[in-house]
């Protein structure tokens, strides 16, 4: 008796087992097939984004240069370019702007109306040619041959 039992235990283990088995296989086997049905559509993929990347960064570098050659033949208003020892006149008439020999890697030597500033990018020089006007000149940026610069004039305002 003792005998029949463990068979039947050991039966139906075997058929448990088995049967367990054959659950787990077809959920592995239907994911397994997904999988490599998918792998060809995330290549095609994969290479549409290269693609792309490849596209975005050739018009990126077409618009840097279209936007250069329009700064160059139209600059910002009051923007202007200056080179070793030349001077400006901007802002109306109101200003004189000369570059004091070259620019060296951290500064630039600029005369406005008379007096000499030593300025980097970002600088900004308030100047007063009358007690009726303010102007300002701004450094956008230079490199060895020029300066940036962009100068305007206002009126004062009465308060």
């Amino acid at each position: 008796m003792v005998a029949v039992t463990a068979c039947i235990m050991l039966g139906g283990a075997i058929v448990g087992y088995l049967f367990g088995r054959q659950l787990a296989y077809r959920p592995l086997a239907d994911a397994t097939k997904l999988v490599q049905q998918l792998q060809p559509e995330n290549q095609k993929l994969k290479t549409a984004i290269l693609d792309q990347n490849g596209k975005l960064v050739a018009l990126q570098a077409k618009f840097t240069k279209v936007q250069a050659a329009l700064e160059a033949i139209m600059p910002s208003k009051d923007t202007y370019k200056i080179y070793p020892n030349q001077s400006l006149i901007v802002g109306g008439g109101q200003l004189t702007v000369g570059l004091i020999g070259p620019p060296t890697n951290e500064h630039v030597n600029i005369n406005i109306n008379g007096q000499q500033h030593v300025a980097a990018t970002g600088d900004i020089f308030k100047i007063t040619p009358d007690p009726a006007t303010t102007c300002e000149v701004r450094v956008r940026g230079f490199d060895m041959f020029e300066v940036a610069f962009t100068a305007s004039c206002a009126a004062v305002k009465p308060q």
